[in-house]
């Protein structure tokens, strides 16, 4: 997920304080006057905005099958076999122990981002008074999806360390490190005499995390300063320090062949995850065309569905957010967080679909690229499909 720190900033700013709902069953005011902030937050589907509203998710749903498709294409067709080469030509690595190194990097940037920014962030403005903020803050909370995001970002560490995809509903704490891949990260330095006790903590941290976040009362904006957010926190911390310590040995340890880890993850883990999230984003677009062309509930509810299964691989994709995902700007394109909901609701009137597309070489530090992809991704979509955790219903 890529955050857009100013968006925030400007959003939080912008909240009316006193209120504590995120959603309004109120449909909008129309389209005779520019909408205020409050207005296009709790804008809603009606049989005034209907068609505008079915566009907008369709042309959203047809850039994430794009983006999706080209992460896909990008790894299965050069970079993946980059990755295993590691030449220092076509990508920057220039050993195998490097490409290790940066498996374990992207594992402890997503157990840090879990903690201290998508439960972190909410809960440090919750205990602060800012409720409103708090609540706002929380990555996923039209679909009431949080706590699967975030478990799902804890299986993509442990499918990185595993060395192959260990499914959406296992439970990393009840997996033992003996049926990992042997050519993963974990089983060889498990099997490292000076590295197996941190593996064994790393993978012991890995189930803890994931327990705790299950353990969050749903959905989380509404527990958001709750005990056992407070808990999940710590165990992601726990994680993130255990995989710290595990690198460090590994930058002091020579005796490792590591060239088969490097190939079991890539093609045991990064190709099939990016597969499986350009299928599941084809089928996300199809079932929103559906919707777009014939509005019903239960079109919604497939609608629904369908975003639900398109999330699930591209959060357990992001523990390894580098190569062609970094370098092409398509995390912030797919995930960016938060939404400009006043810009969502101007570009739903206009129905200017060029104001969330942008061209040449990404530059995160462009605010015209980061204009437009806040208008687009799954959270746009979300918010167009979801209203408080169920499918949105036709008036």
């Amino acid at each position: 997920m890529r955050r857009n720190y100013l968006l925030m900033s400007i959003l939080f700013m912008g909240l009316v304080m006193a209120s504590t709902s995120c959603s309004s069953d109120d449909d909008n005011k129309g389209n005779e006057t520019e909408l205020t902030e409050e207005e296009a937050r709790n804008l809603d589907y009606n049989e005034k905005n209907a068609q505008a509203w079915g566009n907008y998710a369709k042309n959203v749903a047809l850039l994430l099958q794009t983006d999706a498709q080209t992460l896909n294409g990008k790894w299965a067709n050069g970079y993946g076999e980059a990755f295993k080469k590691h030449d220092g030509k076509t990508t920057e690595y220039t050993s195998a122990e490097a490409c290790i190194e940066q498996i374990i990097d992207g594992c402890i940037d997503i157990a840090n981002e879990v903690g201290t920014a998508k439960i972190g962030e909410p809960y440090d403005l919750y205990l602060s008074g800012k409720t409103t903020q708090a609540l706002y803050a929380v990555e996923s909370w039209y679909s009431w999806h949080s706590r699967d995001d975030y478990k799902n970002n804890i299986l993509s560490v442990a499918n990185s360390l595993a060395g192959k995809n260990i499914g959406y509903s296992a439970n990393p704490a009840k997996i033992a490190i003996s049926s990992a891949d042997k050519n993963s990260v974990i089983a060889v330095c498990a099997a490292n005499n000076n590295l197996s006790k941190v593996a064994e903590k790393v993978w012991e941290n890995v189930g803890a995390a994931w327990n705790a976040i299950d353990a969050i009362p749903q959905p989380f904006r509404n527990n958001i300063n709750s005990k056992e957010a407070s808990d999940a926190m710590d165990a992601c911390a726990d994680l993130v320090e255990s995989l710290e310590t595990l690198k460090g040995l590994i930058e002091a340890e020579e005796s490792i062949e590591w060239q088969p880890v490097v190939d079991q993850f890539v093609n045991n883990v990064a190709l099939p995850t990016y597969a499986e999230l350009a299928k599941a984003n084809s089928s996300l677009y199809s079932a929103v065309s559906k919707l777009q062309a014939n509005p019903s509930n239960a079109n919604f509810e497939a609608a629904c569905n369908a975003w639900l299964e398109a999330r699930k691989p591209w959060e357990t994709s992001e523990a390894f957010l580098f190569g062609p995902v970094a370098e092409l700007g398509l995390d912030p394109n797919m995930d960016s967080w938060p939404l400009d909901q006043v810009g969502i609701a101007n570009l739903m009137k206009s129905q200017n679909w060029k104001e969330f597309e942008w061209a040449g070489d990404y530059d995160e530090e462009d605010e015209g690229i980061e204009a437009a992809q806040s208008l687009r991704g799954f959270h746009t979509l979300e918010f167009l499909l979801f209203k408080d955790g169920k499918p949105r219903t036709i008036k």
